[in-house]
Formats: structure tokens, C-alpha cells, sequence
């Protein structure tokens, strides 16, 4: 990698402080600014200021996935940037990096969970149908000049529904600052009080927004099926919680479910949990399991999840084959239900989490963006 300043613009819309991207960025740009490097962000007005103390905003007036990509086209020049490296589908960048996936692909995947007049109406959604056009220009029009992804499942969408040459697609898995999740067995006492989670509970944790995608639906029927008075399920993250009303756990003579609302630092309810679930229909690479697995926790999940590429199943959690698997989740809330197994997985998965540090992503990441300037792609 070179050791000469590179001037950087990073580009994403909005602003989540639960969101997964975010949260990655934010850790990418403070390693990327530790090694010398200028950046900037390019996003929108619901980006706090506070948020970004990496460099200049450049805040775009649009806020649609369309106007914000038009407009970034309008003002590249005025960037002066040597690399424009978008977590956005936008026309045209010089590294893109597909943290959100394949929209095209996720598409297929929701399909095969929606009655056919929901299908409908997505399919004639413009909002859709700008997302596909935009991933069209970057995929299929080969406008990135690199891509970036985090699974081979993702690798694998992009080469097979876009033609996209798999030699300008690099895999750079996701990344955690680890020392930040170590496991505190007084931030786990002080954290399963505030939750109210007795001595003999088995808290399963269910961490993200976009509850349909990640299978908020599944994880409480699985734990339906499971039939257990000590499970107890936190759920955090933005939703409508009204949606996932849990009248049909009676088994439950109180409502085992706590809708924990949007948290920026999960680590105290990482602490908290036994278990994390998320039986995702979709999902390039999940950050949260990434750092769930870091706190030690066994991670239940779906192979429509490309973090399920870095474990073993039945080894640092499970892996069922799709979200509607309710006996494979509800089989698996059970294997780990046993305190013994929890506690012999965990150093395993704090071993197998440490080879995922942050600073090994922004290395992987500087080295690709560096070759990206020399070539003036």
C-alpha cells in the first residue's frame, strides 16, 4: 500500500444510529484518518455533525436513493477527490462497496415470502425500480470501477445477475473494534437487572432494523415453538412493534418479548443476552452477529446470511437453511439452550471473532482504494 495521502470522499445516505452501515463507515473512516488519509462524507442532512468527526460534510439536498444519485453526479467534480468509494448505489463511483447487497437479489429471496398482490405492487414501486436502475449502472454498465463485498454469496450474486468481471471484485470481510466487546461479568449483572431478566432466563437477543428482512416474525414463532418459560427475547432496533404483537406465545403467562427501541452501543445488551438470533431472509454479512460472536454469544442464523460463511454450524452457533425453517431455529434455541454448551462456545467464538479485527478491514480496504487512485479508475 502507498504511503502517500490519498483524498478520500466516502458517499452514504441518511442516517441510522442502529444501523449496521453507519456503524461500520464511522469505524472504517477513523482507521482510514489514523493512517494520514483526507476524507470526506457525502451524505444528507440527517447525518449528525457529531457523528462524523473524521473530516468535511458535504451534505446533498436530495434525500430519495434517485436524487441522491443524480446530484453526487452533478457535484463529483467539485469533490477533488482522488477516490470516491460509495456505500450507495449511485451511476458511477471508483470503488463501491455493496454492504447493502444485491437489490435484485434480495428481491428474489422476499418473493418467495410475500402473496403474489404484495409481489405486484412491489415490483410496479418506483423505488424499487430506481434502486434496480442504479445497481444496473454500477453492475451492468461496469460505472464501479471496483467493488467491494463482504460475503461470496454477495460475489456470487453480483457475477451471476450482472455479468460483473469477477477480477474487480474484492472480498473484504466486516470488522470490529474487538477490545470493545469483551465479555464484563459486571456489565452482565448490572445488564440482565435493568432488563429483568431473572437468574434462570435464557435471553435470546434479536439486534437490527428492517424486522421483515431479518426475521424479527420467525425468531418469535421459533421461540414459540420452543416452549420454554425461561426464554425471554430482547429485540432492538427501529420497527413498529405493534406488527409483532405476541398474543400467540401463551404459553408465556407474561409476555416474554421487550422491544428495546433503537440503541447506538449494544455491548451492554450483548452482555445481557445467553443467545443472539437472526433468522434473516437476507443479509450480505451482518455486523451485529459479527459482534455478537466477538461477545462470545452462539449466533443463530441462515445461509441468506453471508456472515454464516465464517462459522461452523453447531460450533459457534447454527445455521438453517432458510428463515421459514421454524423446527431448524427451534431445534437450534434449544441446542443452545444448554448453559454448558454456551459456555464451552464461548472462547471459541471470541478466537474465531478475533481474526475479524477492524484494523485488518481498513488494511484490506486502504490497499484496494490506494490501487484504485494509481489507476485512475
Amino acid at each position: 500500500m502507498t504511503t502517500t495521502e490519498l483524498r478520500i470522499a466516502f458517499a452514504r445516505r441518511g442516517y441510522s444510529p442502529s444501523g449496521g452501515a453507519e456503524a461500520y463507515l464511522k469505524r472504517l473512516a477513523e482507521g482510514v484518518a489514523k493512517a494520514g488519509h483526507e476524507i470526506q462524507l457525502v451524505t444528507t442532512n440527517e447525518w449528525p455533525d457529531e457523528e462524523w468527526p473524521f473530516g468535511a460534510i458535504k451534505r446533498l439536498a436530495t434525500t430519495t436513493a434517485m436524487g441522491f444519485a443524480d446530484e453526487l453526479e452533478q457535484i463529483r467534480p467539485q469533490l477533488r477527490c482522488d477516490v470516491l468509494f460509495s456505500l450507495e448505489r449511485v451511476w458511477s463511483c471508483d470503488v463501491y462497496r455493496a454492504g447493502d447487497g444485491v437489490h435484485r437479489a434480495w428481491l428474489a429471496r422476499r418473493a418467495k415470502f410475500e402473496v403474489p398482490l404484495k409481489r405486484f405492487v412491489r415490483g410496479v414501486s418506483r423505488k424499487h425500480r430506481d434502486l434496480l436502475q442504479l445497481e444496473e449502472s454500477l453492475f451492468g454498465k461496469r460505472k464501479a470501477g471496483r467493488v467491494v463485498a463482504a460475503s461470496q454469496m454477495v460475489v456470487s450474486e453480483i457475477k451471476n445477475l450482472y455479468g460483473y468481471p469477477r477480477d474487480n471484485i474484492d472480498i473484504v470481510r466486516n470488522g470490529v473494534p474487538l477490545d470493545r466487546f469483551k465479555f464484563n461479568p459486571d456489565l452482565r449483572g448490572k445488564s440482565r437487572a435493568e432488563f429483568n431478566l431473572k437468574q434462570n432466563h435464557i435471553a435470546l437477543l434479536f439486534a437490527g432494523s428492517g424486522w421483515e428482512r431479518k426475521g424479527l416474525l420467525f425468531a418469535i414463532e421459533a421461540m414459540g415453538l420452543s416452549k420454554n418459560k425461561k426464554m425471554r427475547l430482547l429485540v432492538a432496533g427501529r420497527g413498529d412493534a405493534k406488527r409483532y404483537q405476541t398474543t400467540r406465545l401463551r404459553f408465556w403467562r407474561e409476555d416474554p418479548v421487550q422491544f428495546l427501541g433503537e440503541i447506538a452501543d449494544l455491548r451492554a445488551i450483548y452482555a445481557a443476552a445467553d443467545i443472539f438470533i437472526l433468522p434473516t431472509i437476507y443479509d450480505p454479512f451482518s455486523n451485529a452477529c459479527l459482534e455478537a460472536l466477538a461477545s462470545g454469544l452462539p449466533v443463530i442464523t441462515t445461509r441468506s446470511n453471508g456472515f454464516s460463511e465464517i462459522i461452523e454450524d453447531n460450533v459457534h452457533g447454527s445455521i438453517v437453511d432458510n428463515a421459514a425453517n421454524l423446527i431448524g431455529l427451534r431445534d437450534a434455541i434449544r441446542f443452545w439452550s444448554d448453559s454448558s454448551r454456551r459456555e464451552a462456545a464461548k472462547p471459541v467464538n471470541i478466537e474465531r471473532a478475533s481474526q475479524f479485527d477492524i484494523s485488518k478491514n481498513v488494511a484490506q480496504t486502504l490497499e484496494i482504494v490506494s490501487r484504485a487512485s494509481k489507476r485512475g479508475i
